[in-house]
């Protein structure tokens, strides 16, 4: 995983209990793992557009199932942003064998991500614009331990995110 311009450079200032983070090789059962429902959690993210979304975004739950090609799921996403509801179902995430990586297209806007090894359980997804760190987490349930959150704060704050920086969703 290519480090963000910015980290070397902050590396010296952070203890040396920053562990990279590491993205999954996909397999044969990495896909079909990621099928079903998930809750959004938390995320935090310097890229504008993000960083609004992120801002507005109560609660957040979305479903993978399999789309039309091998390297296609389907995704249903119902939001609620502020006081309104919405649900998608027109997006789609490619999935790249040659280089682990999954890109979100939604109207003719695509975003990359890697997925980072965790718990079974978890969607910890890093996107890839080096020019705006951004990091995601997602889960099965609703909650999640106060020791994985701790372990996904960790990994915020050595890609240089504050506390004020996260946003979690109720």
């Amino acid at each position: 995983l290519a480090l963000l311009l910015g980290l070397p450079l902050a590396l010296p200032a952070e203890p040396p209990s920053c562990a990279p983070l590491v993205p999954v090789t996909f397999d044969n059962a990495t896909i079909p793992g990621l099928l079903g429902q998930w809750i959004y959690i938390a995320g935090a993210s310097t890229y504008p557009p993000h960083l609004e979304e992120l801002k507005e975004v109560k609660h957040a739950a979305f479903s993978f199932s399999p789309g039309s090609h091998e390297d296609e799921l389907n995704v249903t996403e119902i939001m609620r942003l502020n006081e309104t509801c919405v649900v998608r179902n027109t997006s789609k995430i490619l999935v790249f064998w040659h280089n682990s990586t999954l890109a979100h297209v939604d109207d003719q806007v695509a975003s990359m991500a890697k997925l980072i090894q965790s718990d079974k359980d978890l969607l910890i997804l890093k996107h890839l614009n080096t020019s705006f760190p951004t990091l995601s987490l997602s889960a099965r349930m609703p909650n999640v331990s106060k020791e994985l959150l701790e372990d996904f704060k960790a990994h915020l704050h050595c890609l240089g995110f504050t506390e004020e920086d996260i946003f979690f969703t109720s």
